[in-house]
């Protein structure tokens, strides 16, 4: 894995817009945020253009990524918001980038940019906070603790430990830390962009307002394309809003079913992605160890900046 220059104050960060549009307030708070942490926003005029549900037309979309990417004088991008639409940026991009590394940081439909980064172009990539809700929301929105530590930091992540991670089924395993939206991650499946994880991986999975039969329906999906047996290893997020108008079934008795007999550990409810509270930074495409006992953690064992 190539692994991008850790964060520093004063570096540039630009925010692209790969997927829907977003709020300008949104977005004017998120580059105060920026700011507060010692960063420079910049941004291509064209984060601002509209076509339908998605932020500009698909090459408008890939090519202000491109410039992003290549300009010297940028660190790392940030995505302005999530919704739909980088999977059409998937065929605009060159995988030659990768000789390049930078951090990209997002979520949500970002997913399909960030498993084409780590996997295809073998670049670390950061399932983090986006500009719309999360930098704008300051600390309420995202957890600053994990931000720094995963891209400021030239040293292993270490342990991310919460309150409300709890352990579905025992044990303690490693493995590259790989993942995102369940949602993206299915519809990637029979394309020439399919999530393809490594044997024995940590396998991350995270959803936002799909009812419990539809999660079903997606675990399925990979269990039978054999996608969770390479996995040592599964972490699953908050689930947010993710239960029956009625409570019952509840998602997380769904993931339990689901994962009944996987052979390592299974956690439940680590808040990175679509949370209800601060979100927490995840590198993707380092070593990650999972473990239950004393408590149920994640840590992450290698370090994803240089």
């Amino acid at each position: 894995m190539r692994k991008p220059r850790a964060l520093e104050p004063g570096d540039r960060i630009a925010i692209v817009a790969p997927a829907s549009p977003f709020a300008r307030e949104e977005f004017d708070a998120g580059v105060v945020e920026l700011r507060r942490l010692g960063f420079e926003a910049v941004y291509d005029e064209s984060v601002f253009d509209r076509h339908g549900y998605v932020a500009g037309s698909a090459q408008t979309r890939a090519s202000a990524f491109t410039r992003a990417w290549r300009d010297p004088a940028i660190a790392a991008l940030v995505a302005a918001r999530g919704g739909y639409g980088s999977v059409q940026l998937l065929p605009l991009l060159d995988r030659a980038i990768g000789a390049h590394p930078k951090p990209f940081i997002g979520y949500s439909d970002n997913t399909s940019l960030l498993s084409w980064l780590t996997l295809t172009c073998g670049v670390v990539s950061f399932h983090g906070p986006m500009i719309d809700a999360r930098f704008a929301r300051g600390e309420a929105g995202y957890d600053r603790d994990t931000f720094t530590r995963c891209l400021c930091r030239r040293e292993p992540v270490g342990e991310i430990a919460h309150p409300q991670i709890d352990a579905l089924h025992g044990g303690e395993a490693a493995g590259m830390l790989i993942g995102g939206t369940l949602t993206q991650l299915t519809a990637s499946l029979g394309t020439p962009y399919a999530f393809d994880p490594p044997q024995g991986c940590v396998l991350f999975l995270e959803e936002v307002a799909e009812r419990p039969y539809r999660i079903d329906r997606m675990l399925m999906q990979l269990r039978l394309s054999g996608i969770l047996a390479r996995a040592s290893a599964l972490v699953f997020g908050e689930m947010a809003r993710c239960e029956e108008p009625g409570g019952n079934p509840s998602v997380r008795q769904v993931v339990a079913e689901i994962t009944t007999g996987f052979p390592g550990p299974v956690l439940f409810g680590l808040p990175s992605g679509h949370t209800a509270g601060a979100t927490l930074t995840l590198p993707l495409g380092v070593r990650a160890r999972v473990q239950t006992a004393p408590y149920p953690s994640l840590t992450i064992e290698e370090a994803a900046v240089l």
